[in-house]
């Protein structure tokens, strides 16, 4: 017998990677060792910041919501997008949206609150925010550019959903990660093997792999809740047994984060650059994506000056809260406001120092507690590091793994972002519109000095605000 036969193909080794991260997850439900502030900051023991069962479907007097959701797929496209396909369905798109505009804002989310049921509201926020990222970026762009409006009969039940949730009104990390998915077999457990997309803006595998892939570094986070939560119930940090316990769990807690990093790296398998930033990364967008300078988004029926309209940026792996989380434990100082060595480049000084306090508005405002209760602790770890030399490696080898973690973050940023931003636009039908977005970007190389930066989907400069979070974790070492 070939031997060969019996080894997977290179594409399944990332499902199978996942597979086994995963099944220390199932093992977890047997052990007596949970997460305890469970009911005040809505975190399961078992799935983390992942609820513990799919979202259900909202009530049918929301039936008109969820139906434009079903069809969205099927009759938008891109409103850039020349392809034969796309222009055959431009008539469609527009009934579409002329549909979503006499929905009305007299369909009023009041019933779902009266409900009490967080897990309606939070299937509230998904829908209509998905709705949003249809509607506006299925709009053909108009030259200059003016800004989106977003309709009434959106607008204003979004930012009413999103203020009972203390969330932001637009879509975000939960509702593309932790809250889209659905079970493939209800009578299995919640693993990334039982889960599957609930909504997807491409259709493509490409899509289910990047968000797949999200959705494992939040299950297998839920081990690094336990380790936190571990360390706060310690009673006596002075005596031998607890240094020896805390010692042992910084060890676990390194190779939780390199088992993150594989799984990141996973990432490169099964999405390909190309079709993630042409036909993915453009849904997602924010209204701040191109920058300040840029026409936003106006929603419509809402007072412009409401405090929930200053976030309406894009979804962003800096809105997951496991890792800040981990960034708090860990105590790694994004603001740079303390003093460590070595001191911030003219790079890092010159980066956001805002981004990741700005991000925790994207979050369920319970999971944004969560955060500030840790911020809170009475003990910080490093502190504790610092004094004991028998943890001073082990906070250093954490450390060290977050790095990297963060190198290999830049690195698939640049692959997939920084790269992808000098190709030209598959979706222009036209050879010559081909040709001159290509000598636009040579025009535009011999100017460096006049470029855009490149920018994530919530506006950020991307690369000096990867690197000023990689350096920002390197000096927390001791």
């Amino acid at each position: 017998m070939d031997i060969t036969q019996l080894l997977p193909s290179p594409s399944a080794l990332p499902y199978i990677l996942l597979s086994t991260l995963n099944s220390l997850l199932v093992y977890g439900r047997r052990t007596k060792e949970v997460v305890r502030p469970q009911c005040l900051f809505d975190i399961d023991p078992v799935t983390g910041f992942v609820p513990p069962q799919p979202l259900p479907r909202l009530p049918a007097e929301y039936k008109n919501w969820e139906d434009a959701l079903s069809e969205a797929p099927e009759v938008l496209r891109l409103g850039d997008d020349n392809s034969d396909e796309a222009l055959a369905l431009r008539a469609s798109g527009e009934a579409w949206r002329e549909r979503v505009r006499s929905i009305g804002p007299a369909l009023s989310v009041q019933q779902l609150k009266e409900l009490n049921s967080p897990r309606l509201l939070q299937r509230a926020h998904v829908v209509l925010a998905w709705l949003v990222q249809y509607y506006v970026h299925s709009m053909v762009p108009t030259s200059p550019p003016t800004a989106k409006r977003v309709p009434e009969s959106l607008a204003v039940p979004l930012v009413e959903v999103s203020r009972a949730l203390g969330i932001a009104p637009v879509i975000t990390f939960a509702d593309t990660i932790t809250w889209n998915w659905e079970l493939i077999n209800p009578d299995q457990p919640v693993t990334i093997n039982n889960m599957k997309l609930a909504h997807s803006f491409s259709g493509t595998d490409d899509e289910q792999h990047f968000y797949q892939v999200q959705a494992a570094v939040e299950l297998h986070g839920t081990q690094i809740l336990r380790i936190i939560e571990e360390y706060n119930r310690i009673p006596n940090l002075d005596d031998f047994t607890s240094i020896f316990k805390v010692a042992r769990d910084l060890t676990r807690l390194t190779a939780i984060i390199d088992e993150i990093s594989d799984l990141i790296q996973s990432m490169r398998s099964n999405c390909d650059p190309h079709v993630f930033y042409w036909d993915i990364r453009p849904w997602e967008a924010g209204s701040d994506a191109k920058g300040p300078s840029h026409p936003g988004w106006i929603y419509e029926g809402v007072d412009p000056n409401t405090p929930e309209l200053r976030y309406t940026s894009g979804p962003s792996g800096g809105q997951s809260t496991v890792m800040h989380a981990l960034d708090i434990f860990l105590d790694i100082d994004h603001k740079l406001l303390k003093k460590r060595y070595p001191a911030p480049s003219a790079e890092n000084k010159r980066s956001d120092h805002g981004f990741m306090d700005r991000m925790r508005h994207y979050m369920l405002g319970k999971h944004r507690a969560y955060l500030e209760h840790l911020e809170k602790s009475p003990r910080p770890l490093r502190d504790l590091a610092q004094r004991t030399p028998s943890l001073r490696e082990p906070y250093n080898n954490a450390i060290a793994a977050l790095k990297k973690l963060r190198s290999l973050h830049m690195r698939v940023a640049c692959l997939y972002v920084v790269n992808m931003s000098k190709t030209t636009n598959p979706r222009s039908a036209c050879p010559a519109v081909g040709m001159m977005e290509r000598q636009a970007l040579r025009m535009e190389a011999a100017r460096p000095q006049r470029r855009e930066p490149i920018r994530g989907t919530g506006g950020m400069e991307l690369a000096t605000l990867l690197k000023a979070g990689r350096d920002a974790t390197a000096r927390s070492s001791i």
